[in-house]
Formats: structure tokens, C-alpha cells, sequence
């Protein structure tokens, strides 16, 4: 009699915590109408303006603007979630956000995630100091590359999905040097540590106009192109198809034209690539 009533309460115990671990995190029921969640949990990277960066004591970015837009089209709040960009598998997988909307490159991760439609069409660069004798991609033979760590640039570099300019660069650069963050890689650039950045067009843009239109250039030549979308756990096709439904209602009424002017008008026209690249719903 005590080990079966031993074993009911070790029962109850294991159901008790598996339905405070469903509680916890961002998850919801995956319900097919929105009207049953409250809340869209984004996950971003701070520094990766001007989709998603910290402002003072507040994250702002144009990312998290069109995730609010869908947010306010249903009356879900919106909670941004600063996250470690190469935890992002982590977190997305355990459930403490339900996406990734930061300038996610979804070229190559077709298969890894369940997609929105692309909103962007990026490209991957190289910024140089402007007083540097670095004129194109071809003077980059010998020089120190700083590139972040598990970025679409540095995919185009090195691996399976490299382009054949980024496997170019790649042999001929004397240190390809993986940091954290961008802030890093400017200031190695800064302090002559790198000769040169691979990085995201946007970013590249949104640093130039900050740190000084004089000193920093883009080379002509990409090293890739890409799509940006919104990530979710492979599999969660429904909150895909509503966050999907909410992009493409706001597009219609106009929403999302007026947030992409906004943003492109910002710092005297310093982002108006936002609205040269942006692509939802066209061919």
C-alpha cells in the first residue's frame, strides 16, 4: 500500500511539473485564432541596427516597428527579447520567444525553420576606412576581415553556402576574425586590429551614418544576396500563417509603406535602402 501510494504521489509530482514547465517561456496554446494569445515574443539581436538595437534604456528598430504593427492588428503585446544571436536555436526551440525578426537571413535555413514570406532583399559587403588604400575586393589580399560570429556573412565566406566572391576573399585575407558584435568590429577597424568588415548592407548603412559618413566606405562589390523573413520553430506553421495574415493585411491598408518611409527618412535619408530592398508580396 505505501510504495503504490509512493508512486501516485511521484506521479503527480512529474504531471505537476510538466504543467509548470507549460506555463513557462513564451509559448501558447497553438491555437488557430489569434484572439487566444496575448502576447508575441520577439527575439532579436541588440545590436543590429536598425532592425533591432538598444536606444538608451528602450529597443527600438525597424523590425520590432512591423513586429508592433502585427501586434496592434491583433491586440497582442509585444515583449522584446534581447537574445545572444548564436543562441537563437536555443531559445527559439526551449520556447522563451516565439520568433526570430531581425534581419534574418532565411537563404540556406529554408529547411531548418518555418518561414513568413521575405520582406527585404539584402546583400552582404565589406566596409573599409576611407583613407585606407583598400579600393575593391580585389586589394583585400593579405588584410585582417572582421566578421560576426554565425552571420550571413560569414556564411557567404566560409562552408557549404559560400559565394564564389566570399570564397575568394576568404583565401586571400591573411585573418578572417570572428567577433560578437559589430560594436567590436568597428573599433578593431578603428584602431587598425582589422583592415576591414563583411557585414550586412543595413547595418553597414545605419554604422556609417553614426560613426561618420567621412571616414567609412562600402566597396561596390557583394559578396552575396539574400532574403530577409520572419523564423519560427520548424512546425509552427500557425502563428506563422497569423503573423503572415497581419503582414499582409497591413500591406494592403498601407501600414507598413508608412513604416517603411518612416525609417527610410530617418538621419537625413541614411536608411532609404529600406525602401529600395523592401520586397513583401512582390515577385
Amino acid at each position: 500500500m505505501k510504495l503504490k501510494r509512493i508512486a501516485a504521489m511521484m506521479m503527480a509530482g512529474v504531471m505537476c511539473i510538466g504543467l509548470l514547465a507549460g506555463c513557462g517561456g513564451s509559448s501558447q496554446t497553438a491555437s488557430t485564432d489569434p484572439k487566444d494569445r496575448t502576447q508575441l515574443t520577439v527575439g532579436f539581436d541588440a545590436e543590429f541596427p536598425p532592425y533591432g538595437y538598444k536606444n538608451g534604456d528602450d529597443y527600438e528598430g525597424f523590425d520590432l516597428d512591423l513586429a508592433q504593427a502585427v501586434c496592434d492588428y491583433y491586440g497582442w503585446k509585444l515583449v522584446k527579447q534581447p537574445i545572444d544571436w548564436d543562441s537563437k536555436d536555443m531559445e527559439l526551440n526551449g520556447g522563451s520567444i516565439d520568433c526570430i525578426w531581425n534581419g534574418f537571413t532565411m537563404n540556406g535555413r529554408e529547411d531548418d525553420y518555418t518561414w513568413s514570406e521575405p520582406y527585404i532583399k539584402n546583400s552582404q559587403v565589406v566596409v573599409v576606412k576611407k583613407d585606407s588604400n583598400i579600393a575593391s575586393i580585389d586589394n583585400l589580399s593579405g588584410v585582417i576581415l572582421d566578421v560576426q560570429a554565425d552571420s550571413s556573412a560569414l556564411a557567404a565566406l566560409q562552408g557549404d553556402d559560400a559565394t564564389e566572391v566570399g570564397k575568394k576573399i576568404a583565401s586571400t585575407v591573411s585573418q578572417l576574425v570572428q567577433v560578437s558584435n559589430y560594436n567590436t568590429a568597428f573599433m578593431d577597424l578603428e584602431s587598425g586590429a582589422a583592415n576591414a568588415i563583411a557585414m550586412d548592407v543595413g547595418v553597414a548603412n545605419y554604422e556609417i551614418a553614426n560613426r561618420g559618413a567621412d571616414k567609412y566606405t562600402i566597396l561596390d562589390q557583394e559578396i552575396s544576396a539574400e532574403q530577409y523573413a520572419v523564423g519560427f520553430k520548424k512546425g509552427n506553421d500557425t502563428l506563422r500563417d497569423q503573423v503572415q495574415a497581419a503582414l499582409d493585411a497591413l500591406e494592403k491598408d498601407g501600414t507598413l509603406e508608412k513604416i517603411v518611409k518612416e525609417w527610410s527618412e530617418k538621419d537625413n535619408g541614411a536608411y532609404n535602402f529600406l525602401s529600395e530592398t523592401w520586397c513583401m508580396n512582390k515577385q
